[in-house]
């Protein structure tokens, strides 16, 4: 990881922490794809920019984070420019962002590797984001997800648009994580607001 990244903020007091049936503190995962980028061809992969409408759906996400009341204690984005860009773009968003780490090992990640990132968080941590690519954020997510709304598994399971979020939380330990352990709680992509 390289070293966390200052999120300009007021400061306020920690959410308190929920707990479940089983005394198990809940847990938050929000994964977010990154915004749509230049061509392919345009640049070499790790250094692809955000196109306008990228810029203009990464800050929607952020906005949509900070109204939805969805906090996390932690962000990782992947080290590509289109990654780091949404993040960037988001964290104006929100009142009180939180501290951000660029790791390389999340752009090159497929979902696997992603529920593994997730699987080494520090025990204490009761959220975090991670902003990656597809196909590894929506393996992640499919992979993960065992309930929910239909319609939103229904929309998940279709499609993890550009600038998408999806918000799922666990009653388990982060290195207990397994297929099926999450509940898909949200799900916005770009246009969603009307």
């Amino acid at each position: 990881m390289t070293e966390p990244e200052t999120a300009t903020g007021p400061e306020t007091a920690s959410e308190p922490e929920t707990q479940t049936g089983t005394g198990t503190r809940e847990r938050r995962i929000v994964l977010v794809r990154h915004g749509k980028a230049v061509p392919k061809d345009a640049a070499p992969d790790p250094e692809r920019e955000l196109t306008e409408r990228g810029r203009r759906d990464a800050a929607g996400a952020g906005r949509w984070l900070e109204e939805s009341g969805h906090r996390v204690d932690l962000a990782q984005s992947s080290t590509a420019v289109r990654a780091r860009r949404t993040w960037q773009l988001m964290i104006p968003q929100l009142s009180d962002p939180p501290p951000a780490y660029y790791a390389e090992r999340l752009y090159h990640a497929d979902g696997e590797d992603l529920l593994a990132v997730l699987r080494e968080e520090a025990p204490d941590l009761t959220g975090v984001l991670l902003v990656g690519h597809n196909p590894a954020v929506h393996e992640l997510a499919t992979t993960l997800c065992g309930s929910g709304p239909k319609q939103l598994r229904r929309r998940l399971e279709e499609a993890f648009p550009t600038a998408g979020v999806v918000v799922l939380t666990v009653a388990c330990p982060w290195h207990e994580l397994a297929p099926g352990a999450a509940h898909l709680t949200d799900f916005w992509a770009p246009g969603d607001d009307g």
